[in-house]
């Protein structure tokens, strides 16, 4: 049996009764707060350690091995839960196997196998992302952890990261940005970063077809609750604080965040969270996983009396079969775009993903209301400036006209699309119209309901903020695109630098934003002398910080567009 279902089986039987510090930087940081002067995030350098007598940690499986660089502990590739190749596929996460002696954690472990990236067709989009897809392998229950200090009872905040890249692809060491080296020695935190499984590997829902998979629809997000429960049980070895977790994520890892406050099993793994252009208020719907798996049967020609042989079909067989069998369901996907609002409509989307499974997933994450497992974690939600950014790596879109924008308005808002274009050229005249079409369909209205359902509890806060800042590389049409923000919360502007710049601007803006994510890591609340006054979120004044050369806050910036939004979709 696996660690998951003794646990629920555990849960559902009560569910009825009531070694050396970071240098100057530890030094700087050991207080409550720190401040936007503190310590220089740059490209991490300086010399590295790996030795057998340095960095070596006793975890719940046996020891590990890391490298230390100007006092930061780094440690890569851990099992947090067994191999899911061959019967551990579609399975619950299981315990990993143990070993004797020191294990080297010295490099990134496999990445969750995944369709090949089409982005590195495109050279400009190749040279802002710097993608690391590293190498793809079931064995991919890994976690990876940064820290100043070791066995040394730091009791550190503890920074769990959640990659991007949807329900689908991506890993915790695709972007150079996610590398927790810096934001740790910044603010004397422990980083963690984790892979699990994407896509069918994560989301098949074979239920119907054996007892034995019973759970396969939510296994990819049982692998987020296992990694937390790793953290829980080894962190304090690595300096970390388990009773002092925040998780945060961006785009897809957002909805992970968003996602585990619809999981009983995670309550009180986590204590504060983060939700980065990724707020998710429902979840897809158990019929159309339901469907999309017997379709992929179908192609993969088998059926109950011979479905375990789906445990040890090539993967590139099951992606064929998947790839083939969405086409079928939805040969022309439904439009959307990131941070549009929710569209009920009798449309069936199709796709690999979570879905309400009522035993592990037990309810929508932000629909119809924040849920309860959410009232005391203070949370910090927000979106980029331009989410969608059309001439990012398409110079000619730079040229776009007003007729252009009416015509691309049209596909998406149908009769209603003059109405919105007037709407968003009177509040904002001067823009360019790929600017005006850019923030059209970048609007905030997801992040914004999130926020508001979970004021409504009246517990914990919740802060806004909108990240303005447009970056100067490629002319600065990228503007703030989606992902841009990242290099700042981590304090990787410089390592950063084909998507910052590297500029002296881009790292002092790095230093606020980044020390407002430690802050609140820290004690709940992202303050700090750099910044204005950042008042906790409330659906009368919706005050959002704006994260631009010059931080300000704004009083619910956008409102009466997003009305217009919400009205051209309903």
């Amino acid at each position: 049996m696996s660690m998951i279902d003794r646990r629920f089986n555990r849960r559902k039987l009560f569910s009825g009764a009531a070694a050396t510090a970071g240098g100057a930087a530890a030094l700087e940081l050991a207080g409550i707060g720190c401040s936007s002067k503190s310590v220089e995030a740059a490209t991490p350098g300086g010399s590295i350690v790996v030795s057998d007598r340095n960095a070596v940690v006793s975890t719940t499986a046996g020891k590990v091995r890391g490298f230390t660089r100007s006092g930061i502990h780094t440690f890569k590739g851990i099992p947090y839960a067994a191999d899911t190749a061959g019967a551990g596929r579609f399975a619950p996460p299981a315990r990993p196997t143990g070993w004797t002696g020191v294990r080297s954690a010295l490099s990134y472990g496999p990445t969750c196998p995944q369709a090949a990236r089409t982005g590195w067709l495109n050279d400009e989009g190749a040279f802002l992302f710097q993608w690391d897809d590293g190498q793809p392998g079931e064995d991919c229950l890994r976690v990876n952890v940064w820290t100043p200090g070791l066995n040394d009872g730091g009791k550190r905040p503890v920074m769990v990261w959640l990659h991007g890249g949807g329900w689908t692809a991506g890993s915790g060491q695709e972007q150079p940005a996610y590398n927790g080296e810096n934001l740790s020695r910044r603010g004397n935190v422990v980083v963690v970063s984790l892979n699990h499984r994407l896509n069918m590997l994560g989301y098949l829902n074979l239920a119907a077809y054996s007892d034995k998979y019973a759970s396969s629809v939510s296994v990819g997000v049982l692998d987020l609750v296992t990694a937390l429960e790793w953290v829980r049980d080894n962190i304090a070895n690595f300096g970390g604080d388990p009773g002092n977790v925040l998780i945060f994520g961006q785009s897809g890892g957002g909805g992970k965040v968003s996602t585990l406050f619809s999981m009983p099993i995670a309550k009180g793994l986590f204590h504060k969270a983060v939700v980065q252009s990724g707020s998710t208020l429902r979840l897809g719907e158990m019929a159309s996983a339901e469907k999309l798996t017997a379709e992929v049967v179908v192609e993969l020609g088998l059926n109950k009396s011979n479905i375990d042989k789906i445990q040890t079909v090539p993967y590139a067989q099951l992606l064929a079969a998947g790839n083939s069998a969405l086409k079928k369901l939805q040969p022309n996907p439904p439009a959307g775009g990131i941070g549009m609002p929710t569209v009920r409509s009798a449309t069936q989307r199709f796709g690999f993903s979570p879905v309400v499974d009522g035993k592990i997933v037990t309810r929508h994450p932000f629909d119809p209301d924040a849920p309860d497992i959410s009232a005391n974690v203070p949370m910090i939600i927000g979106t980029v400036l331009n989410e969608t950014s059309p001439s990012m790596t398409r110079a000619a879109l730079e040229s776009m006209t007003e007729e252009d924008v009416r015509k691309r308005a049209t596909e998406r808002y149908s009769d209603k699309a003059g109405m919105v274009v007037e709407a968003y050229r009177k509040a904002y005249p001067s823009v360019k119209p790929v600017e005006l079409l850019s923030r059209m369909f970048s609007v905030r209205t997801n992040a914004v309901t999130q926020a508001e359902r979970k004021a409504a509890l009246n517990a914990a806060p919740a802060y806004m903020y909108l990240f303005a800042w447009q970056t100067p590389i490629l002319d600065g049409r990228p503007r703030a695109f989606h992902c841009s923000e990242i290099p700042f919360v981590f304090a990787n502007t410089d390592v950063s630098a084909f998507a910052t710049g590297g500029t002296t601007e881009a790292k002092e803006l790095g230093n606020k934003v980044s020390d407002a994510w430690i802050n609140f890591a820290r004690k709940g609340d992202p303050n700090h002398p750099g910044l204005p006054k950042w008042p906790a979120y409330s659906k009368d004044t919706g005050p959002v910080m704006i994260f631009d050369k010059a931080c300000e806050v704004k009083n619910d910036p956008d409102r009466e567009l997003r009305k217009v939004i919400a009205d051209a979709l309903s």
